[in-house]
């Protein structure tokens, strides 16, 4: 219990840092808006004049600087959809690659026409809706971005935990706990470095490399747990796996990969949370109570979630319980592929072709690109040779017993 505390104290702490360095003027979404058009025709100017390098730098400072920093993107994916925000994104994509491949200054303004129509509708959607930063609104993105982030994080911590438990190891529970502590300080040491330290179209690129790298890399953590976790299924493996850990304590290079794991689960949320809440204080329009507000009623209702999943995950019986785990694991691992990449194209390091007419799901990691289906596809297509193949290996050893 005592761990579970200093885990929420550390959260508190670093979003606590945050405030004070958020003192930025408020802007209406309109005004956002049209900074960015200023912006974006700015970048066309220079592209006409033949300078490409700062051209494209000048569209990297309006969509990291202005569309993420000044929190509009954040907003349209919460209240609008994820789609819209991704079509936006392939058109700034699309003007820079304009630019990249030597087009006419009049295709880069199309590209920027196209990039400020969704822009323009989506504005005039929340100015109907009544979604101002303000008041209720504060409280609700505050409130929803920490459920939603901090979803991810506490079921792999969760998965983690029950283990150690059912492994009869709790004297390594405090493990995971720091590893998650430290993923904390890492998310915020990252999140202050790049919104202070680096300029904001290298911070904002940075910032998505580093977060798509940092989910391809957890991906093959999950990867593995899953694995080792869907061949402990078997009562007979899992009694000799427990009837090993009776003499011994769990392999140092075995405690470590799930620190790992605990590691990589928070931080890749952990940078993104923090750089989200700096958004709302931000435009916060005097409303920083209500952002703490949400802040607190988010870490109540994810406590009261890691409660209660930890012990419903202990009383699941043991076949299930591993079944289940593993598959999860297995699921975060396709949802963290597709995300990643995502992440790696809005960072510019992979190319993004859309597939029109494909669903966006945010909350699954399923995005309408090549580049991220295809890798998911194979993730699955793996997975089903891998079971189908102990499956066999399986019945052949049963087989073989009875003999």
């Amino acid at each position: 219990m005592k761990s579970v505390k200093n885990f929420l104290l550390a959260v508190f702490a670093c979003v606590l840092m945050l405030a004070p360095s958020c003192a930025d003027a408020a802007q209406t979404w309109e005004q956002i808006g049209e900074h960015i058009r200023v912006t974006l025709n700015e970048a066309v100017e220079i592209y006409r004049a033949g300078d490409v390098d700062l051209a494209k730098k000048t569209v990297n400072d309006a969509y990291y600087a202005i569309y993420e920093k000044d929190g509009l993107e954040m907003t349209i994916r919460r209240t609008i959809s994820a789609k819209d925000v991704g079509m936006t994104e392939y058109y700034f994509n699309c003007m820079k690659r304009v630019m990249i491949d030597g087009g006419t200054p009049e295709a880069a303004k199309a590209e920027a026409d196209k990039v400020m129509e969704m822009i323009d509708k989506d504005v005039a959607l929340l100015m109907n809706k009544g979604t101002e930063q303000g008041g209720w609104a504060s409280f609700w993105a505050a409130f929803l971005i920490l459920i939603r982030e901090g979803m991810e994080a506490i079921l792999v911590l969760v998965a983690i935990i029950a283990y150690l438990s059912r492994a009869g190891r709790p004297e390594y529970l405090n493990t995971v706990y720091n590893w998650a502590i430290a993923a904390i300080a890492a998310s915020f040491l990252s999140a202050y470095i790049f919104s202070t330290v680096l300029d904001s179209a290298s911070s904002g690129a940075g910032r998505e490399i580093i977060e798509g790298a940092t989910a391809l890399f957890a991906v093959v953590v999950l990867l593995a747990t899953s694995a080792w976790m869907g061949s402990k299924a078997d009562a007979a493996k899992w009694k000799s796996y427990i009837d090993g850990l009776v003499s011994k304590t769990i392999s140092t290079g075995k405690m470590r990969a799930l620190g790992l794991a605990a590691f990589l689960a928070v931080y890749r949320e952990g940078a993104e949370v923090i750089l989200f809440y700096q958004a709302l204080f931000n435009n916060a329009f005097g409303d920083v109570d209500m952002i703490w507000f949400g802040f607190a009623a988010g870490c109540a209702v994810l406590a009261v979630l890691f409660f209660l999943i930890q012990h419903g995950a202990l009383r699941i019986p043991l076949r299930p319980f591993f079944i289940i785990t593993g598959t999860l694991m297995f699921l975060l691992a396709v949802s963290f592929t597709g995300s990643g990449i995502e992440e790696l194209q809005e960072g510019g390091v992979v190319s993004m072709t859309r597939i029109e007419g494909f669903p966006t799901i945010d909350i699954l990691g399923i995005y309408p690109t090549y580049e991220t289906l295809i890798p998911q596809v194979l993730l699955i297509a793996g997975a089903v040779l891998w079971v189908l193949y102990n499956s066999r290996k399986t019945g052949a050893t049963a087989e073989g017993q009875n003999c």
